[in-house]
Protein backbone atom coordinates (compact mmCIF):
# COMPACT_ATOMS: atom_id res chain seq x y z
CA UNK A 1 0.00 0.00 0.00
CA UNK A 2 2.80 2.40 0.91
CA UNK A 3 4.58 1.59 -2.37
CA UNK A 4 1.40 2.18 -4.37
CA UNK A 5 0.90 5.50 -2.57
CA UNK A 6 4.46 6.61 -3.36
CA UNK A 7 4.05 5.62 -7.02
CA UNK A 8 0.76 7.56 -7.23
CA UNK A 9 2.41 10.62 -5.67
CA UNK A 10 5.31 10.42 -8.13
CA UNK A 11 2.96 10.10 -11.11
CA UNK A 12 0.90 13.08 -9.90
CA UNK A 13 4.04 15.19 -9.45
CA UNK A 14 5.25 14.22 -12.92
CA UNK A 15 1.89 15.20 -14.40
CA UNK A 16 1.99 18.55 -12.59
CA UNK A 17 5.49 19.34 -13.87
CA UNK A 18 4.48 18.31 -17.39
CA UNK A 19 1.46 20.59 -17.26
CA UNK A 20 3.59 23.49 -16.04
CA UNK A 21 6.13 22.87 -18.78
CA UNK A 22 3.38 22.82 -21.37
CA UNK A 23 1.95 26.03 -19.98
CA UNK A 24 5.26 27.90 -19.92
CA UNK A 25 7.69 26.25 -22.27
CA UNK A 26 5.09 25.43 -24.91
CA UNK A 27 3.52 28.89 -24.93
CA UNK A 28 2.90 30.22 -28.42
CA UNK A 29 1.90 33.61 -29.70
CA UNK A 30 -1.65 33.59 -30.99
CA UNK A 31 -2.94 35.33 -34.07
CA UNK A 32 -4.54 38.16 -32.09
CA UNK A 33 -1.78 38.62 -29.50
CA UNK A 34 -0.45 41.56 -31.52
CA UNK A 35 -3.60 43.49 -30.55
CA UNK A 36 -3.26 42.82 -26.81
CA UNK A 37 -3.05 45.81 -24.46
CA UNK A 38 -0.04 45.53 -22.11
CA UNK A 39 0.01 47.85 -19.10
CA UNK A 40 3.37 49.42 -18.30
CA UNK A 41 2.28 51.61 -15.38
CA UNK A 42 -0.93 50.97 -13.47
CA UNK A 43 -2.83 54.20 -12.75
CA UNK A 44 -6.17 54.13 -10.96
CA UNK A 45 -8.14 57.39 -10.95
CA UNK A 46 -11.48 55.81 -10.22
CA UNK A 47 -11.16 54.43 -13.74
CA UNK A 48 -8.34 52.63 -15.52
CA UNK A 49 -5.89 55.30 -16.72
CA UNK A 50 -2.90 52.99 -16.95
CA UNK A 51 -0.01 53.81 -19.28
CA UNK A 52 0.04 50.97 -21.81
CA UNK A 53 1.67 50.02 -25.09
CA UNK A 54 -1.17 51.85 -26.82
CA UNK A 55 -0.42 55.00 -24.81
CA UNK A 56 3.28 54.68 -25.59
CA UNK A 57 2.62 54.46 -29.33
CA UNK A 58 0.36 57.53 -29.17
CA UNK A 59 3.10 59.48 -27.41
CA UNK A 60 5.64 58.26 -29.97
CA UNK A 61 3.30 59.35 -32.76
CA UNK A 62 2.99 62.88 -31.35
CA UNK A 63 6.77 63.12 -30.88
CA UNK A 64 7.49 61.96 -34.44
CA UNK A 65 4.93 64.35 -35.93
CA UNK A 66 6.48 67.21 -33.96
CA UNK A 67 9.98 66.29 -35.16
CA UNK A 68 8.72 65.92 -38.73
CA UNK A 69 7.21 69.41 -38.69
CA UNK A 70 10.09 71.07 -36.82
CA UNK A 71 12.82 69.55 -38.99
CA UNK A 72 10.86 70.12 -42.18
CA UNK A 73 10.07 73.76 -41.47
CA UNK A 74 13.10 74.60 -39.33
CA UNK A 75 15.01 76.08 -42.26
CA UNK A 76 12.60 77.37 -44.84
CA UNK A 77 14.23 77.57 -48.23
CA UNK A 78 13.03 78.96 -51.51
CA UNK A 79 13.91 75.62 -53.10
CA UNK A 80 12.67 73.11 -50.51
CA UNK A 81 14.65 70.04 -49.56
CA UNK A 82 13.14 66.58 -49.24
CA UNK A 83 11.83 67.01 -45.71
CA UNK A 84 10.46 70.50 -46.32
CA UNK A 85 8.89 69.26 -49.56
CA UNK A 86 7.12 66.43 -47.73
CA UNK A 87 5.75 68.79 -45.08
CA UNK A 88 4.56 71.30 -47.67
CA UNK A 89 3.00 68.56 -49.81
CA UNK A 90 1.06 67.24 -46.81
CA UNK A 91 -0.01 70.76 -45.87
CA UNK A 92 -1.18 71.55 -49.40
CA UNK A 93 -3.03 68.24 -49.74
CA UNK A 94 -5.11 68.83 -46.59
CA UNK A 95 -5.68 72.49 -47.52
CA UNK A 96 -6.87 71.49 -50.99
CA UNK A 97 -9.06 68.77 -49.50
CA UNK A 98 -10.79 71.30 -47.24
CA UNK A 99 -11.01 73.90 -50.01
CA UNK A 100 -12.72 71.46 -52.37
CA UNK A 101 -15.22 70.22 -49.78
CA UNK A 102 -15.86 72.94 -47.18
CA UNK A 103 -14.57 76.08 -48.88
CA UNK A 104 -14.42 79.68 -47.64
CA UNK A 105 -13.66 80.66 -44.07
CA UNK A 106 -14.93 77.32 -42.79
CA UNK A 107 -12.02 75.57 -44.50
CA UNK A 108 -9.47 77.86 -42.84
CA UNK A 109 -11.02 77.43 -39.41
CA UNK A 110 -11.23 73.63 -39.72
CA UNK A 111 -7.71 73.22 -41.12
CA UNK A 112 -5.81 72.85 -37.78
CA UNK A 113 -8.16 70.13 -36.57
CA UNK A 114 -8.31 68.18 -39.84
CA UNK A 115 -4.55 68.47 -40.42
CA UNK A 116 -3.77 67.26 -36.86
CA UNK A 117 -6.25 64.41 -37.21
CA UNK A 118 -4.84 63.29 -40.56
CA UNK A 119 -1.22 63.42 -39.39
CA UNK A 120 -1.97 61.56 -36.15
CA UNK A 121 -3.82 58.74 -37.92
CA UNK A 122 -1.25 58.56 -40.73
CA UNK A 123 1.76 58.31 -38.42
CA UNK A 124 -0.11 55.95 -36.06
CA UNK A 125 -0.99 53.60 -38.91
CA UNK A 126 2.55 53.63 -40.34
CA UNK A 127 4.26 53.18 -36.96
CA UNK A 128 2.08 50.15 -36.33
CA UNK A 129 3.62 48.47 -39.37
CA UNK A 130 7.03 48.35 -37.70
CA UNK A 131 7.62 44.76 -36.49
CA UNK A 132 6.67 44.25 -32.82
CA UNK A 133 5.11 47.72 -32.67
CA UNK A 134 1.52 48.27 -31.56
CA UNK A 135 -1.19 49.72 -33.81
CA UNK A 136 -3.61 51.72 -31.65
CA UNK A 137 -5.91 52.33 -34.63
CA UNK A 138 -6.62 48.59 -34.71
CA UNK A 139 -8.76 49.01 -31.57
CA UNK A 140 -12.39 50.03 -32.03
CA UNK A 141 -12.42 52.00 -28.77
CA UNK A 142 -9.74 54.35 -30.15
CA UNK A 143 -11.26 54.87 -33.59
CA UNK A 144 -14.77 55.24 -32.15
CA UNK A 145 -13.54 57.93 -29.74
CA UNK A 146 -12.17 59.92 -32.68
CA UNK A 147 -15.39 59.41 -34.64
CA UNK A 148 -17.60 60.31 -31.66
CA UNK A 149 -15.70 63.56 -30.99
CA UNK A 150 -16.03 64.50 -34.67
CA UNK A 151 -19.73 63.59 -34.73
CA UNK A 152 -20.55 65.59 -31.59
CA UNK A 153 -18.42 68.54 -32.69
CA UNK A 154 -19.97 68.66 -36.17
CA UNK A 155 -23.50 68.40 -34.76
CA UNK A 156 -22.86 71.23 -32.30
CA UNK A 157 -21.35 73.30 -35.13
CA UNK A 158 -24.49 72.84 -37.21
CA UNK A 159 -26.75 73.74 -34.28
CA UNK A 160 -24.72 76.87 -33.48
CA UNK A 161 -24.75 78.10 -37.09
CA UNK A 162 -28.31 77.18 -38.09
CA UNK A 163 -30.10 76.74 -34.73
CA UNK A 164 -33.48 75.04 -35.21
CA UNK A 165 -33.10 75.20 -39.02
CA UNK A 166 -30.39 72.53 -38.65
CA UNK A 167 -33.12 69.89 -38.38
CA UNK A 168 -34.17 70.65 -41.95
CA UNK A 169 -31.14 68.54 -42.87
CA UNK A 170 -33.28 65.47 -42.19
CA UNK A 171 -36.08 66.72 -44.46
CA UNK A 172 -34.57 67.83 -47.78
CA UNK A 173 -36.44 70.42 -49.74
CA UNK A 174 -38.28 69.35 -52.88
CA UNK A 175 -39.27 65.95 -51.49
CA UNK A 176 -43.03 65.19 -51.71
CA UNK A 177 -44.77 65.45 -48.35
CA UNK A 178 -46.10 61.87 -48.50
CA UNK A 179 -42.49 60.57 -48.61
CA UNK A 180 -41.44 62.44 -45.46
CA UNK A 181 -42.55 59.72 -42.97
CA UNK A 182 -40.26 57.30 -44.79
CA UNK A 183 -37.39 59.63 -45.68
CA UNK A 184 -36.94 61.42 -42.33
CA UNK A 185 -36.29 58.22 -40.27
CA UNK A 186 -33.85 57.02 -42.94
CA UNK A 187 -31.96 60.34 -42.83
CA UNK A 188 -31.84 60.30 -39.02
CA UNK A 189 -30.57 56.70 -38.90
CA UNK A 190 -27.92 57.36 -41.56
CA UNK A 191 -26.78 60.46 -39.67
CA UNK A 192 -26.53 58.63 -36.34
CA UNK A 193 -24.65 55.78 -38.05
CA UNK A 194 -21.85 58.12 -39.15
CA UNK A 195 -19.54 57.61 -36.14
CA UNK A 196 -20.09 53.85 -36.34
CA UNK A 197 -19.19 53.57 -40.03
CA UNK A 198 -16.30 56.01 -39.66
CA UNK A 199 -14.74 54.13 -36.75
CA UNK A 200 -15.40 50.58 -38.00
CA UNK A 201 -13.91 51.33 -41.42
CA UNK A 202 -10.54 52.35 -39.97
CA UNK A 203 -10.49 49.71 -37.23
CA UNK A 204 -11.51 46.83 -39.53
CA UNK A 205 -9.02 47.70 -42.27
CA UNK A 206 -6.08 48.02 -39.89
CA UNK A 207 -6.94 44.90 -37.92
CA UNK A 208 -7.57 42.83 -41.05
CA UNK A 209 -4.35 44.01 -42.69
CA UNK A 210 -2.18 43.16 -39.69
CA UNK A 211 -3.90 39.79 -39.31
CA UNK A 212 -3.24 38.92 -42.96
CA UNK A 213 0.41 39.95 -42.60
CA UNK A 214 0.72 37.69 -39.53
CA UNK A 215 -0.94 34.74 -41.26
CA UNK A 216 1.16 34.91 -44.43
CA UNK A 217 4.30 35.71 -42.43
CA UNK A 218 4.02 32.39 -40.60
CA UNK A 219 4.20 30.51 -43.91
CA UNK A 220 7.35 32.18 -45.22
CA UNK A 221 9.79 29.82 -43.43
CA UNK A 222 7.83 26.75 -44.53
CA UNK A 223 7.82 27.86 -48.16
CA UNK A 224 11.57 28.56 -48.33
CA UNK A 225 12.04 25.78 -50.93
CA UNK A 226 10.19 28.02 -53.45
CA UNK A 227 13.12 30.41 -53.31
CA UNK A 228 12.65 34.18 -53.43
CA UNK A 229 8.98 34.01 -54.50
CA UNK A 230 7.38 33.82 -51.01
CA UNK A 231 9.59 36.61 -49.70
CA UNK A 232 8.78 38.78 -52.73
CA UNK A 233 5.08 38.16 -52.19
CA UNK A 234 5.43 39.19 -48.54
CA UNK A 235 7.22 42.39 -49.51
CA UNK A 236 4.43 43.19 -52.00
CA UNK A 237 1.81 42.48 -49.33
CA UNK A 238 3.64 44.73 -46.88
CA UNK A 239 3.74 47.48 -49.50
CA UNK A 240 -0.01 47.07 -50.00
CA UNK A 241 -0.57 47.44 -46.27
CA UNK A 242 1.47 50.68 -46.28
CA UNK A 243 -0.82 51.95 -49.03
CA UNK A 244 -3.91 50.94 -47.01
CA UNK A 245 -2.51 52.70 -43.91
CA UNK A 246 -2.11 55.95 -45.85
CA UNK A 247 -5.42 55.56 -47.65
CA UNK A 248 -7.40 54.97 -44.46
CA UNK A 249 -5.99 58.10 -42.85
CA UNK A 250 -6.96 60.04 -45.99
CA UNK A 251 -10.48 58.56 -46.07
CA UNK A 252 -11.03 59.38 -42.39
CA UNK A 253 -9.90 62.97 -42.99
CA UNK A 254 -11.92 63.55 -46.14
CA UNK A 255 -15.10 62.15 -44.57
CA UNK A 256 -14.52 64.53 -41.66
CA UNK A 257 -14.34 67.37 -44.22
CA UNK A 258 -17.62 66.24 -45.78
CA UNK A 259 -19.32 66.14 -42.38
CA UNK A 260 -18.08 69.67 -41.65
CA UNK A 261 -19.40 70.81 -45.04
CA UNK A 262 -22.82 69.31 -44.30
CA UNK A 263 -22.93 71.06 -40.92
CA UNK A 264 -22.07 74.45 -42.47
CA UNK A 265 -24.03 74.31 -45.69
CA UNK A 266 -26.69 71.68 -44.87
CA UNK A 267 -28.17 70.45 -48.19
Amino acid sequence: MALASEVGTAVEATGTHAAEAAAHGGEKHGLLDQFKIDRFVDIDLGFDASFSNSSAMMVATVVLISLFMIVGLGRRRLIPGRMQGMVEATYEMVARMLGDTVGGKGAKRAFPMVFSLFMFLLFGNLLGLIPYAFTFTSHIVVTFMFAAVIFIGVTLLGLIIHRHHFFSYFAPSGVPIFLMPVLVPIEIISYIARPISLSVRLFANMMAGHTILHVFGTFIAGLAFFGFLPFGFMVALYGLEILVACLQAYVFAILTCLYIRDAIHLH
